[in-house]
């Protein structure tokens, strides 16, 4: 059975390579924005998994037969929920905004096939930042450069952005973005992998 991930993440699609499942990419097209305006006064978790569930079934009606995986990521933090930044300068400030605080980063999960959900799961993490020094940021900004716009709070915690934090509680693969432990488990149950 073939698998499909509706997503754009390459942090996501490395995952799954490096397990060694095999997939083809189709990311949802989605309006994200007005998917969390509705959403608005819910919990990181429903946000996360109701982004995760509508991508799934979003692109699974482009591919008759196929499973597809959904994911996405949302942090909380102070009542709001925040996503990627457009600019190094919003990266930045949410930064400095994060520095010194604790957030609670969800990664969620769902798989559909033929328009109908057959699963999902969401994997919250307590994500404490450290007191980020300005020369620090400056020089994590630079040396990071586009590349932490793609990532919700902007970092990279498999590589640079490890030293934003003092303490991580969770599962190390949901901090990348796909709890995935379970999407492998819940990939057997439905036979796209082999038990």
């Amino acid at each position: 059975m073939s698998l499909v991930l509706a997503s754009a993440s390459a942090s996501r699609a490395a995952l799954l390579k490096a397990a060694g499942v095999t997939f083809i990419t189709d990311p949802a097209d989605l309006d994200e924005d007005a998917l969390m305006a509705k959403l608005r006064g819910a919990d990181a978790q429903t946000v996360a998994s109701t982004l995760a569930q509508q991508k799934a079934l979003h692109v699974s009606a482009r591919h008759p037969g196929a499973v597809v995986l959904g994911g996405d990521s949302v942090i909380g933090f102070g009542g709001d929920h925040l996503s990627k930044c457009a600019t190094l300068a919003e990266a930045k400030a949410l930064l400095r905004r994060l520095s010194g605080q604790a957030h609670l980063l969800v990664s969620a999960a769902a798989l559909a096939k033929d328009g109908a959900l057959l699963w999902t799961h969401s994997s919250p993490c307590r994500m404490t930042m450290r007191d980020l020094g300005p020369q620090f940021l400056d020089d994590y900004i630079a040396a990071e450069g586009p590349a932490i716009l793609s990532s919700v709070g902007c970092y990279h915690f498999e590589g640079r952005g490890v030293q934003l934090f003092d303490r991580v509680e969770g599962d190390y693969f949901s901090v990348l973005g796909l709890p995935l432990l379970a999407v492998l488990a819940a990939l057997r149950k439905e036979g796209v992998l082999t038990s």
